[in-house]
């Protein structure tokens, strides 16, 4: 280990989620990752043995509650008793994507608001604090009574953009929702914005409509939060195309990735996506239009702070 993190009040667990960026945390920090053992007992019960002293530490569990989501949010609820039960000092959730952030509020009549409910759960099961990385919706952090550190992902992904230099940049929005987020990435690159003005008739079915803002001629970088199906932002990145963008990357913090979207990434006119490694990306899903940039710098530097009790907001100023 290149360096060594002396205080030895400071743990930190990984789950079953994202063990490779649990240890690059780790060794960005300059500490082992603590001992623990979550397996299944033969009905799929979760069972989870913390096979070292935690008496009195600040602990820090690394889960993204990604896919199979309802398995991984299992296992951090069971961890937090476990710790709580092992007299952790403070117990602090670092959940770089958190799960069922889109269902944030009641969009029809008589359906759940199911990020407030996960928000619930891991209070009621014992978490002192959650540190997580580009919620759905910052009104997120609303729905804890429990401390939360919002990082975010734009940083990582605009430096990246800097480094390759591109000329005569515009930075796109898919919908509406993320003018906020590209308008973060435009001040980064001091580039213009645009908006695609898309209408959705159904859940994961996505109709591209129209283009606002100057996009003739120009290199396009798509941005979103979270890519899912692929479904807007592959039809976003051709319809770009189509009205005279001369080349177009996308990028996004959570490459949730799932069903068809590798295909549809594969076949369309998006000539890099880049994402990060909140979630871990499977090897069949790292084809070569895929790059992965890493927030475990980012989220080591924050675990310091929090145990240091420093200021966190400072790493994005």
């Amino acid at each position: 280990m290149s360096k060594e993190y002396r205080d030895s009040s400071l743990k930190v667990f990984s789950l079953n989620s994202n063990a490779p960026l649990a240890e690059e945390i780790a060794k960005s920090i300059g500490v082992e990752l603590g001992k623990c053992s979550v397996t299944r007992f033969s009905d799929g019960e979760v069972q989870i043995n913390i096979e070292e002293s935690i008496r009195g530490c600040d602990v820090f569990v690394i889960q993204s509650t990604s896919a199979p989501v309802n398995e991984h949010i299992m296992e951090v609820l069971i961890m937090i008793d476990a710790l709580r039960r092992a007299s952790a000092k403070t117990i602090n959730i670092v959940m770089p994507y958190y799960g069922y952030a889109r269902q944030d509020r009641k969009a029809r009549a008589r359906e759940p608001i199911t990020a407030k409910l996960i928000a619930n759960l891991l209070e009621t099961a014992g978490a002192d604090r959650v540190i997580t990385l580009d919620l759905h919706a910052p009104q997120i952090q609303g729905f804890f009574d429990i401390l939360i550190d919002h990082l975010m992902g734009v940083p990582i992904l605009s430096d990246y953009f800097k480094s390759k230099n591109l000329e005569d940049i515009v930075v796109v929005s898919p919908d509406h929702g993320g003018v906020t987020r590209a308008r973060k990435m435009a001040d980064r690159l001091k580039a213009p914005i645009a908006i695609i003005d898309k209408r959705r008739p159904r859940p994961n079915v996505a109709e591209v409509m129209n283009i606002v803002g100057n996009i003739e001629g120009k290199t396009a970088i798509l941005i979103d939060d979270i890519i899912d199906t692929a479904g807007t932002i592959t039809l976003a990145a051709n319809a770009l195309v189509e009205n005279g963008a001369s080349e177009v990357y996308a990028c996004c913090t959570h490459p949730v990735l799932s069903g068809p979207a590798i295909e549809r990434i594969q076949n369309s006119k998006i000539k890099e996506l880049v994402v990060t490694n909140t979630i871990r990306l499977p090897e069949e899903k790292k084809i070569n239009k895929i790059k992965e940039l890493s927030v475990a710098p980012l989220i080591g530097e924050a675990i310091i702070r929090v145990h240091e009790q420093q200021s966190v907001s400072t790493l994005f100023d």
